[in-house]
């Protein structure tokens, strides 16, 4: 290869922090030219006032100024044409026409809603945990904040306010925190605006857009943060996403166990599969050796039992002590799973993540992909 073609191949490997596909792939590249080891190097952004373009021109700088030979480097931004984006727009879905379901019954992306019978049990730190443990394991993760009047994902995670989902013609990009896809209503909002006062029509539609319209791209899993009870979104979830499976939070108090069972049960009339029980707030060890039990002991076996049937057992998955860490975590937006893991509570849920990824899966019915050669 020449020069050109080299620092065409070493800038064509930048991979779109939000697309996660290299500038070659996303036909990116424009002129590429090299004279007197000085290159200037042409891309086409998705769009104006792209968000990533600053670390996209840096990333394509340092890549072609590592080129041997090269010791300057003019790097040229344009945005890519209306037909362009189209094309691009149309790659990236793989042949499914605009809105459509990309997780209907032959998606090999598993769906995972996390449940529960009333809020406050911890239910959304949980999730926001388990998707950045999962990530952490190698697994590609999508996290949609379902809790539209309760949003509290992008907090947890670390999204920075103001963060703003890209537009590309119809498709939106999730922002990405600690490998995890993320998407909430609360992205959405203007400054100001704090509170969602929607019935279930605007509900409907706020969740299967975010299941149509957000660009995921292959996912292994994605987790659903339910809001509490069975309510709108509960039967909207259950009629968009009948195959999914469902993770049930409870704490140990008998009071949350039982509203618990209820959410379960709800899912399960839908056609979900309620896979496991994870009990939050369990019984913490002090210092000197003692159990601090604050809210009792037992409710998440109780639920687990509760929800089992003869030929479909529900386990408990995880118990989740009690953590100082894991509220500061949350509070900070940093994961406990990434600031501490080996705090009990992260430690609990890592192992969650781990039973959760090697579960089985029911493909009964599930047309599988394959191509004959």
């Amino acid at each position: 290869m020449n020069l050109a073609e080299q620092v065409r191949t070493a800038v064509g490997g930048v991979v779109d922090p939000e697309l996660r596909r290299t500038l070659a792939e996303l036909d990116m590249l424009r002129e590429i030219t090299v004279t007197d080891a000085a290159a200037q190097v042409g891309i086409a952004l998705t769009i104006v006032g792209c968000p990533a373009a600053t670390r996209i021109e840096r990333e394509v700088r340092e890549a072609a100024a590592r080129v041997p030979g090269i010791a300057t480097v003019d790097v040229v931004v344009g945005v890519m044409t209306p037909d362009e984006r189209r094309a691009l727009t149309e790659r990236l879905r793989d042949g499914r026409p605009a809105r459509t379901m990309p997780f209907g019954p032959d998606s090999l992306t598993r769906v995972i809603a996390v449940t529960s019978g009333k809020g406050g049990v911890g239910k959304s730190t949980v999730t926001a945990n388990l998707a950045v443990a999962l990530a952490q394991r190698g697994l590609r993760v999508g996290l949609v904040d379902a809790d539209v009047h309760g949003f509290s994902i992008p907090g947890l995670l670390g999204v920075p306010a103001g963060t703003t989902p890209t537009r590309i013609d119809e498709m939106i990009l999730p922002p990405v925190a600690h490998d995890v896809k993320v998407i909430s209503i609360g992205m959405f909002l203007r400054e100001g605006e704090g509170a969602v006062a929607w019935r279930g029509p605007m509900l409907h539609r706020t969740v299967q857009q975010f299941l149509t319209d957000v660009h995921f791209g292959d996912l292994d899993i994605l987790l659903l943060d339910m809001p509490p009870g069975t309510g709108d979104i509960a039967i909207s979830v259950g009629q968009l996403l009948p195959g999914a499976e469902v993770l049930v939070v409870t704490t140990p108090q008998p009071a949350a166990a039982e509203v618990a069972v209820r959410s379960g049960t709800v899912a399960r009339q839908t056609g979900q599969r309620v896979i496991g029980v994870v009990e939050t707030m369990a019984p913490m060890t002090l210092p000197d050796g003692q159990e601090f039990a604050m809210f009792g002991s037992g409710g998440g076996r109780s639920v687990a039992a509760a929800l089992s049937l003869p030929d479909q057992p529900v386990p408990l998955l995880a118990s989740v002590p009690l953590s100082v860490t894991l509220r500061q975590g949350g509070d900070a937006g940093e994961p406990v799973v990434v600031s501490d893991p080996g705090d009990p509570a992260a430690a609990a849920i890592i192992a969650l993540a781990e039973r959760v990824a090697t579960l089985g899966r029911d493909l009964t019915n599930r047309a599988l992909p394959f191509r004959t050669s």
